[in-house]
């Protein structure tokens, strides 16, 4: 049986989100991620051709031969949720509340990181389904998600937006599950290594 994305998430403490020029160049990175340690990773709806990235991307195997657990994020509409899980996503993410997204992944029985700023909107998404991603994250900085965490104490609490590698420490010591992050990974195969097994944690416990 394989590990839930979250259960990936939490382990993994670091969720690459991929902004990229074209698919070619998502597929590339997706590959170099994964690599290095990486398992999970978000491609975006920004990206030209994306849902042709995820079909590849889905394909993919990690450092370990495991199956790659990629997601799509940016996703707000019925149509981006259902063209993402018909390419393989494992999970979708959005930016804010998005209803129509919310309720296709849940008719595909699909895990939705779905995102938020305030304690109620962030509060809502976590009763709907034990997880949300805290967005922009660098507003409320890592006292926000120390409060968070104080009224919502298993949540898996996703602080993503203007974050730097250098920073996800802190955030994870404030009670951040996973980081997300947009910019700044190390281009160098062996700092990206590094990183990753520097920020993991333990996994479900199970064989994933």
């Amino acid at each position: 049986m394989s590990c839930h994305p979250y259960a990936v998430l939490a382990a993994q403490r670091l969720l690459p989100v991929l902004r990229s020029a074209d698919a070619g160049q998502a597929e590339r990175a997706t590959r170099e991620l994964l690599g290095a340690g990486c398992r999970a990773v978000e491609l975006t709806t920004s990206t030209p051709g994306w849902a042709r990235a995820v079909a590849r991307a889905a394909g993919m195997r990690d450092a370990r031969g495991r199956r790659a657990v990629i997601g799509v994020g940016t996703v707000t509409t019925t149509a981006q949720a259902e063209d993402a899980l018909d390419a393989g996503a494992a999970f979708l993410v959005s930016p804010y509340p998005a209803p129509e997204a919310r309720e296709a992944a849940s008719r595909r029985g699909v895990p939705f990181l779905e995102g938020g700023f305030t304690p109620g909107e962030i509060a809502a998404a976590v009763r709907r389904a034990g997880a949300a991603k805290v967005f922009p994250a660098h507003v409320g900085g890592p006292d926000f998600i120390r409060s968070l965490r104080a009224v919502l104490p298993d949540a898996l609490l996703v602080p993503t937006g203007g974050i730097r590698p250098g920073e996800v420490r802190r955030w994870l010591d404030a009670g951040a599950s996973a980081v997300g992050i947009g910019s700044g990974l190390p281009a160098e195969p062996g700092e990206l290594a590094a990183l990753f097994a520097e920020l993991a944690g333990p996994c479900c416990g199970q064989e994933c």
